[in-house]
């Protein structure tokens, strides 16, 4: 007899395990009508199926919505922020379905099931690849399951194209958001980290048990010291801003080659979506391949 894997971590599968029992507790509606998204990249799932959620946990920022995303919804209702969506917003949507994030809904679980039947699924801090799991159980859930295959199917082709494109590459690519109070590398384990990995390029930070978001100073900075760094500001000042006149600011290889790049927080770090993930093949296409994008610009930095 094959022993059991004692390697998989039980709070690993619970997520999974706690969503199955929620929807055999309360079954979800063949074809759902009004459903109510409490996380962007479930809203980027709902788009590729051609669902309007009635409801969307946008923080009461529309504009966290990239703007290829608001184009296919439309109009919405927010419900409050992601960390704590408002429960009242939400039953005064009578939904049939609620979309919730593992790793910040499970304890309220109990109170949005009493709403509507509630899918919980991962959505922060996963990879690129974890995500692509989740969203097939959401055609699924929402009963177009041949048009979500389709989809899936059509993305594999796109970022195998773009793979083919970026592989020969040998320079790193690194990713972070930065705000006035800090600046975060996105590592492998991040979505924008896994997702530049599965393009064939490299980013520096690929240690299995880094923190998907790590905190970074100027000289753990130039410890990464990555070829190009692409970020996302929060903020219009930012402690980059800051380190930008600083000797050691001059010492790294992307500031060296005036490849310091702002991108969309939005797309880069909030959607992780497939929307999202084939818009970032094409700017680091255009980007690596020297075309140009208007989605890009320069930084300041790299001028």
């Amino acid at each position: 007899m094959k022993p059991i894997d004692q390697g998989i971590p039980l709070r690993a599968i619970m997520p999974l395990l706690l969503g199955i029992l929620l929807l055999i507790a309360r079954p979800v509606a063949a074809d759902p009508q009004r459903v109510v998204a409490l996380e962007l990249s479930f809203v980027d799932a709902l788009a590729l199926v051609e669902i309007t959620p009635i409801g969307i946990a946008d923080d009461n920022q529309p504009a966290k919505l990239i703007p290829a995303l608001r184009e296919r919804i439309g109009s919405w209702h927010s419900v409050g922020t992601r960390s704590q969506p408002s429960l009242e917003l939400i039953a005064q949507l009578k939904p049939d379905l609620i979309i919730a994030d593992s790793a910040r809904h499970a304890e309220i679980i109990d109170d949005l099931q009493q709403l509507a039947p509630t899918l919980l699924l991962r959505s922060r801090g996963t990879t690129y690849g974890q995500n692509l799991e989740t969203l097939q159980r959401i055609g699924d859930a929402v009963g177009r399951s041949e048009m979500m295959a389709q989809r899936l199917q059509l993305h594999h082709q796109r970022m195998a194209r773009y793979r083919h494109r970026l592989s020969p590459h040998k320079e790193s690519v690194q990713f972070a958001v930065a705000s006035d109070k800090g600046l975060w590398l996105h590592s492998g384990n991040s979505y924008a980290g896994s997702l530049i990995q599965t393009l064939g390029l490299r980013t520096p930070i690929t240690a299995s048990d880094a923190q998907p978001y790590v905190p970074t100073g100027l000289e753990q900075l130039l410890k990464v010291n990555p070829d190009w760094l692409l970020v996302g500001r929060y903020s219009d000042k930012t402690l980059l801003d800051k380190w930008q006149h600083t000797p050691l600011f001059s010492l790294l290889n992307a500031q060296r080659a005036q490849q310091i790049v702002d991108v969309s927080p939005a797309l880069w770090s909030l959607s992780r979506g497939v929307i999202a993930a084939e818009q970032m093949a094409e700017q680091l296409d255009r980007l690596l391949n020297a075309q140009g994008s208007p989605l890009l610009s320069r930084s300041s930095h790299g001028q």
